[in-house]
């Protein structure tokens, strides 16, 4: 009988080369894959969405988006990905389709993204200019302030896109991509953001 490994893996494992690349000097670009997360879709059942908003004020303590945007919860971030759907975004398996089906119980359909998803951080003071070749969203920070999302696609892939707090006085922009479009769409961002220079790492925090 075959023995298999049922090891979980990064989608960016052989991809990923942690270090600098691209132009010498200082980094215009910093891209951080963003490992072992937890990633729930809460999708509304017809009729019930109000129901759906009810229950998650009630268990996070905000108001799930309605619209584009991302609201951060004391232990989550739950994401707009849709009319009268959201993902939840935690660690740590807080918030896993187990402990949140009897919270929306009735109210939404629940599916597990963890594993079907990469997240991505790109942060730098060109790390709008580099997004802004992939991407036809006005990354502008007066349009897209902190806590703004977006569906959309970069490269002709599907991504989820929000911004997150800035860091160091930097826009932090974030990119949940299809697993198995994360290597493509990885060495593209690489291509896009090798003339200003960049760092590559991983993390596990959020």
């Amino acid at each position: 009988m075959a023995d298999f490994s049922w090891d979980v893996r990064s989608p960016l494992d052989r991809a990923l080369v942690a270090g600098p690349y691209g132009a010498q000097g200082d980094a215009g670009v910093s891209l951080t894959e963003i490992r072992n997360f937890d990633l729930v879709q809460v999708m509304a059942r017809r009729g019930w969405a109000a129901e759906m908003a009810k229950a998650a004020k009630a268990r996070f303590g905000v108001a799930a988006p309605e619209t584009p945007k991302a609201v951060d919860a004391a232990d989550a971030t739950l994401i707009w990905s849709g009319p009268d759907q959201f993902l939840v975004l935690s660690k740590g398996g807080r918030y896993t389709v187990d402990n949140l089906t009897p919270i929306f119980a009735g109210s939404a359909s629940l599916s597990d993204q963890s594993h079907a998803r990469a997240l991505i951080s790109v942060a730098g003071d060109k790390a709008r200019t580099m997004l802004a070749k992939l991407s036809s969203i006005d990354l502008h920070p007066g349009v897209f302030a902190v806590g703004a999302a977006a569906a959309t696609s970069m490269d002709h892939t599907s991504v989820t896109l929000w911004r997150g707090d800035d860091r160091n006085g930097e826009a932090v922009l974030n990119l949940l991509v299809f697993a198995t479009f994360a290597e493509s769409l990885w060495h593209t961002i690489l291509d896009s953001a090798a003339e200003y220079g960049v760092t590559i790492g991983y993390s596990g925090d959020l």
